[in-house]
């Protein structure tokens, strides 16, 4: 769309239950950087926005809406990219020092991930940039590429 060009994602909003806890939580483990507060016309902040390191310009959002945030309990609805293998493991390292609950690292579709759950259950996913060149097309769950991107 030549005319229509986007330039990436401008943001990624998260429901979440309790606003505090889950920044807290985004702080902590991933060095969340609140640039913005939102403020409802009663004058409670039940919204923030901010830079997690690496997120390029897309801000990341966290906003109070307790049920949103327990109808996307179990559901994954971000990936974080990490460069490679390695830099998973030192995340798998991190996540452990912050006795944070995460899986091991999954071969998954194309790269590795790691899953891990915020304070709310939604699933975030680190997922490498670096491809392992396993064929994962057979598997139930896991992507097959589709037009221009088969090898």
């Amino acid at each position: 769309m030549e005319d229509a060009e986007l330039q990436g994602i401008f943001a990624v909003k998260l429901p979440v239950r309790d606003l505090a806890r889950s920044r807290q939580w985004y702080e902590r483990v991933l060095d969340f950087e609140v640039a913005y507060e939102f403020s409802d016309a009663d004058g409670v902040v039940r919204g923030v926005a901010g830079k997690v390191p690496g997120s390029g310009q897309t801000l990341i959002g966290l906003r109070q809406s307790p049920k949103h945030a327990k109808a996307a309990d179990g559901f994954n609805l971000v990936n974080f990219a990490v460069q490679d293998h390695a830099a998973l493991t030192r995340w798998a390292a991190r996540l452990d020092r912050l006795e944070v609950k995460h899986s091991p690292i999954i071969d998954a579709s194309v790269g590795w991930i790691i899953v891990l759950s915020d304070p709310d259950g939604i699933e975030l996913h680190l997922y490498t940039l670096e491809k392992h060149g396993i064929d994962q097309s057979g598997r139930p769950g896991y992507g097959t590429p589709t037009g221009k991107h088969r090898a």
